[in-house]
């Protein structure tokens, strides 16, 4: 197939036309900065207030509790350290997973050298958290649990309510990564018990470069970038309009297709799943099978090396990953796969395929077909699937 198939959504997605249609006005057109006074920038303010307001409608949350960040990984960064440094007198204790997208582990690893203490929660052979162990873990100390709301690599969605009732039943706030979830999960912050939410707009259609933290309203934690009164006085910093209004667009255009959306790609993972299961041997799903975001699916294939298979994968034009696009150049087996009991030898081989709505199902057998071609020539050269092969 000459046409590229594009299987790393959760990597990231194409920007919408319509997304980028909206944004275009707010470059050369409508530039005004919306700190400015007169009636020229107010129409700058005015977008960022729309923006805002179809995002805390998504969240089942008020606009003046969305603050517009750079990136996801920025709101997470902003939610952790600053939480440390707001309630470090009531105590310097956090809770979180093992399976964590690194923008929480590495800034975890941040406050551990500054004197805080970390509790990394294990997660059961599908990945989901240990409830009973996270309950235990709460000290009077303990001030934050972050655990994100699905997992990046295996897709499994985490109970987001059940944590949310831990959290309340002992005080304590809760933050959720949903960088992955956001768009195409069905999320209400209250319904949830949801403290704080992070996401990015380039995980639905959105831009590279702009994402936002929820904070409840109530909750005293310090800004995290300093210089400007922006974002109500959180977030100093000229606000990046055209990427607020894309944001926007694509959360509204996500959430108008969402039922339409998420049946398709379900329809399209369980083909995928079922043929490769089926048809290629010594071959496992990784994740849970059905408490998963719809559009992910995570395979490790044993005897080969998931960095050739992807090479190899390429070459037929498919573009896929073995884990997360932040890690890609890691040699080191994911930390995700380790932590739900895969051997170091198997979790090497794995392969990620993060599906759209716009996929087809040619698309899904082609690769199904080429993953079965590369899996078995790489299997072939393998001296470890020969030994296998003869002690059988």
């Amino acid at each position: 197939m000459e046409k590229k198939i594009y299987l790393d959504n959760a990597a990231t997605t194409k920007t919408r036309p319509e997304v980028v249609e909206a944004m275009l006005p707010y470059f050369s057109e409508v530039y005004g900065n919306p700190s400015s006074v007169y009636e020229f920038a107010s129409q700058n303010k005015k977008a960022i207030d729309e923006a805002r307001t179809i995002i805390a409608d998504a969240l089942g949350s008020h606009s003046s509790e969305v603050y517009f960040t750079a990136s996801g990984t920025e709101a997470d960064n902003w939610a952790l350290v600053a939480t440390a440094e707001a309630y470090e007198s009531k105590g310097k204790h956090i809770i979180t997973s093992k399976i964590e997208h690194h923008a929480i582990l590495h800034t975890c690893e941040y406050l551990e050298k500054r004197g805080f203490e970390i509790t990394y929660i294990d997660v059961d052979e599908n990945g989901i958290i240990k409830l009973d162990q996270l309950e235990k873990a709460i000290r009077p100390s303990t001030i934050l649990i972050s655990v994100m709301f699905a997992n990046n690599e295996i897709g499994t969605i985490q109970p987001i309510r059940e944590i949310g009732e831990i959290a309340k039943r002992h005080k304590l706030l809760f933050h959720t990564d949903a960088v992955q979830a956001f768009g195409h999960e069905d999320i209400n912050v209250e319904e949830l018990g949801i403290d704080m939410l992070s996401a990015s707009a380039h995980k639905l259609g959105g831009p590279k470069g702009i994402g936002f933290l929820y904070i409840r309203k109530g909750i005293k934690i310090r800004s995290f970038v300093h210089g400007g009164a922006q974002e109500r006085g959180r977030r100093a910093g000229t606000e990046n309009v055209p990427y607020i209004v894309g944001f926007g667009k694509a959360v509204q255009m996500a959430l108008s297709t969402l039922d339409e959306r998420r049946k398709k790609e379900l329809e399209l993972r369980e083909h995928l799943v079922k043929r490769v299961l089926a048809e290629i041997p010594f071959t496992r799903l990784n994740g849970h099978r059905t408490n998963r975001l719809t559009n992910n699916v995570n395979f490790s294939f044993q005897f080969i090396e998931g960095e050739s298979l992807l090479i190899m994968l390429d070459m037929q034009n498919i573009c896929a990953s073995s884990g997360s696009a932040c890690t890609s150049g890691s040699l080191d087996p994911s930390h995700v796969l380790l932590a739900i009991g895969l051997p170091h030898e198997i979790a090497h081989g794995s392969l990620r395929l993060t599906l759209s709505h716009e996929n087809t199902l040619e698309e899904i057998n082609y690769t199904v077909d080429k993953i079965k071609e590369v899996v078995d020539k790489l299997r072939k050269m393998s001296p470890l699937y020969e030994d296998f092969v003869r002690k059988r």
